[in-house]
């Protein structure tokens, strides 16, 4: 069987008509394709877009932080400025106040330190007056006794006298009654018995402050005579009478400023009587009684004494 073949006019057309329409459908795909790319370039733009404009907000939103910042640290500076012209206005005052405070001490020190030499004057004049006023009561009573004694004197009875022609002779006239003594100041009785103390008068010296205590016991100075007269026996080397006149100004006078003394002028005369142990309570007994201790001077010889009774 013979096989047909198509004519060549008719494989041309054929041909013709499929590569015609692919030429014919092209300016469809062009456009197409040009929309797709359009799409895909406005997305990428939209895209590449996004990431900026969210940058440029957080930009913003950083720089209105920072402004934010800068206008409060403006505002912490002005604070902290009229905090410190405060703070200094306030030192200022504190400083004008504490030198007023200081010149107001100042002046009252000041004022108090005048008042109290003023006070301390008047006490010492306070104390001369009362030496005075001492003084001057025991003259007083001096002069009572002495009137009182010249008072109390019994007069002269009234004798007739003798015929001279029946005695023979001439009848003497009666002895005239001795005039009582006057009183004698305190001070001035105490000075003299002291007087014949140093004279090395011993005797009359120790009869002058036993008159002195006698006559006045309550002065001031009885305790001083006293002792004097414990000095007296002790200098005349009478020593056990020494003792005894130191003991009556322990007893007599507790509370008196010779206590001390009297102990170590009793040391030393028991000492020159070789009791040792009396010697050294004495002198014990010296250091405690005197309101320095060794440091005064009672306490100090006393110091002295028991020194020597250590020795060899």
């Amino acid at each position: 069987m013979a096989r047909s073949f198509p004519s060549i006019p008719a494989m041309t057309r054929a041909r013709t008509r499929r590569t015609a329409a692919p030429i014919s459908s092209s300016p469809r795909n062009e456009l197409m394709t040009q929309k797709i790319f359009g799409v895909l370039v406005a997305a990428a733009l939209v895209c590449a877009a996004t990431p900026v404009r969210a940058a440029n907000k957080e930009h913003q939103q950083m720089m209105a932080d920072l402004r934010m910042l800068q206008e409060q640290s403006q505002l912490l500076q002005n604070m902290l400025g009229t905090l410190a012209e405060a703070i200094k206005a306030v030192n200022t005052r504190l400083d004008q106040q504490a030198e007023t405070t200081r010149k107001a001490f100042a002046d009252q020190k000041l004022v108090i330190d005048n008042l109290t030499n003023d006070v301390r004057v008047i006490r010492e004049k306070l104390d001369d007056n009362n030496v005075r006023i001492g003084s001057l009561s025991q003259e007083v009573d001096s002069l009572r006794q002495s009137l009182q004694q010249a008072l109390q004197a019994p007069r002269p009875s009234p004798t007739t006298e003798p015929d001279a022609s029946a005695t023979g002779g001439t009848v003497p006239a009666p002895a005239p009654t001795p005039a009582p003594a006057v009183g004698v100041s305190p001070q001035k009785l105490f000075d003299a018995a002291q007087s014949d103390y140093y004279a090395g008068q011993y005797e009359l010296a120790i009869s002058g402050f036993s008159d002195f205590i006698k006559s006045f016991p309550k002065s001031e100075q009885a305790d001083d005579a006293q002792v004097m007269i414990c000095n007296a026996y002790l200098t005349d080397g009478k020593y056990a009478k020494a003792v005894e006149a130191c003991d009556m100004a322990i007893r007599t006078y507790p509370n008196g400023d010779k206590v001390s003394e009297a102990y170590y002028r009793k040391g030393v005369a028991m000492q020159a009587l070789k009791d040792t142990d009396g010697a050294r309570d004495a002198f014990e007994r010296a250091i405690k009684a005197d309101p320095s201790g060794e440091n005064g001077v009672a306490g100090r010889l006393a110091k002295q004494g028991l020194d020597r009774l250590k020795r060899p």
